[in-house]
């Protein structure tokens, strides 16, 4: 191998030097209980305080509004639940979309096994919700929408401004799972409708294993761990102090470069690559939305060959990719997102998401683009799927 590109971002990402700098301390010698009175403990307080602050600020929210939670699905557990059974006496209608992350579809699915009643909104062709469609869902026992902010899967951005808007006029909780798109895309909770918005770390250069729920003042959930009453009572257990550290400094400097413009880099490298496939690859779909889409996202559909094999043929040059949600990457039935865009599927089992990094360079698209064409051709000529060479 000539060169490593790790073009997987969306699944994860590296964590900043920066960010496991701020949290060594906190293994040792700042090991300190943050509940605990005494000063090992009012260090990790401090510390916590400090982190709370980071990520409000990195959306514009109250540091009060933010709840640590154990990473970015048990947020989503958090809201959707946490709501539901707070507010199943107003009603227990729940809508969601057919294109969400398992961790927002699943937890719909268990409320349903529980008296729930769930409506999964179908997507145009492009993942996008139509918000038309979602008023007319919308009945008087609704008492909760919960839409992803962004896909991970095809990068497609929704019009959460609009679907929020419909919502407050209907007096309805809007819950956005934002784990592809905080820290990535400005976000500012005090000019967007939205009443609870999930976060994770390790998906902005932080450590795995820590999230936040942002839940809007006055919006009421009921906690699902119950203990010691951390995280004003929503979120019992013992703080994950050096997680929590580093989740805010991850949230700090993802705040500078949004500042900066450095998405700009990303957006640009981004239409690079994916101009160059749709150019110089036939028989190739670029699936989400063309312009309203992450700067970082790049994912297609490969006729007649599956995207298993691209994977393994990418890796063996040193390029990590994915074929859809690294969550699901081990089954073998198509990604439901695809399916849910229509695509056939056969179509769909051909998929590949190359998600780029703040240090992605264009010497790194320009290995992609040299070799991609190579892997894409050598696969269709032993094809079973039909076409060849």
């Amino acid at each position: 191998m000539s060169r490593f590109v790790y073009l997987d971002h969306s699944a994860t990402t590296p964590v900043d030097q920066r960010v496991i700098d701020a949290m060594m301390p906190f293994f040792a010698p700042d090991f300190g209980n943050p509940n605990s009175l005494h000063a090992w403990g009012r260090k990790a307080r401090q510390a916590v305080d400090k982190a709370r602050n980071q990520v409000a600020q990195l959306i514009n929210a109250y540091p009060a509004e933010i709840i640590f939670t154990g990473g970015g699905s048990e947020a989503d557990n958090l809201a959707i639940k946490g709501v539901a059974f707070a507010k199943k006496d107003k009603g227990r209608h729940i809508i969601t979309s057919a294109i969400e992350h398992h961790a927002v579809l699943d937890t719909c699915n268990w409320l349903a096994k529980e008296g729930f009643d769930i409506t999964v909104l179908p997507v145009d062709e492009y993942g996008m919700i139509r918000p038309d469609e979602l008023e007319r869902a919308i009945r008087p026992d609704t008492i909760l929408v919960s839409i992803h902010f962004a896909n991970n899967e095809i990068g497609t951005i929704e019009p959460i401004e609009k679907i929020g808007n419909i919502c407050r006029s209907h007096g309805v909780l809007f819950h956005s799972d934002a784990v592809q798109a905080a820290g990535h895309i400005p976000i500012d909770v005090k000019n967007l409708p939205v009443d609870l918005m999930t976060m994770a770390a390790h998906k902005m250069y932080g450590p795995k294993g820590v999230g936040a729920l942002y839940i809007k003042k006055g919006v009421k959930v009921i906690p699902l761990i119950h203990g010691g009453g951390q995280e004003r009572g929503l979120r019992s257990g013992t703080e994950n102090t050096a997680g929590i550290v580093g989740f805010g400094e991850a949230a700090a400097l993802a705040a500078e470069r949004l500042a900066k413009g450095e998405m700009e880099k990303e957006t640009r490298l981004r239409d690079k690559l994916i101009d160059g496939v749709l150019k110089n690859i036939p028989d190739v779909i670029l699936t989400g939305h063309r312009l309203e889409r992450l700067p970082f996202h790049a994912s297609f559909c490969f006729r007649y060959i599956e995207g298993e094999s691209m994977l393994l043929r990418l890796d063996a040059l040193g390029i990590g990719a994915s074929s859809g949600s690294a969550c699901t990457s081990g089954s073998l039935e198509p990604s439901h997102v695809l399916l849910a865009i229509g695509l056939p599927h056969e179509v769909a089992h051909g998929s590949l998401r190359l998600t780029l990094g703040k240090d992605t360079s264009d010497e790194d698209i320009d290995y992609v683009l040299e070799n991609l064409p190579k892997v894409v051709e050598s696969l269709r000529a032993m094809s079973p799927y039909g076409k060849r060479g």
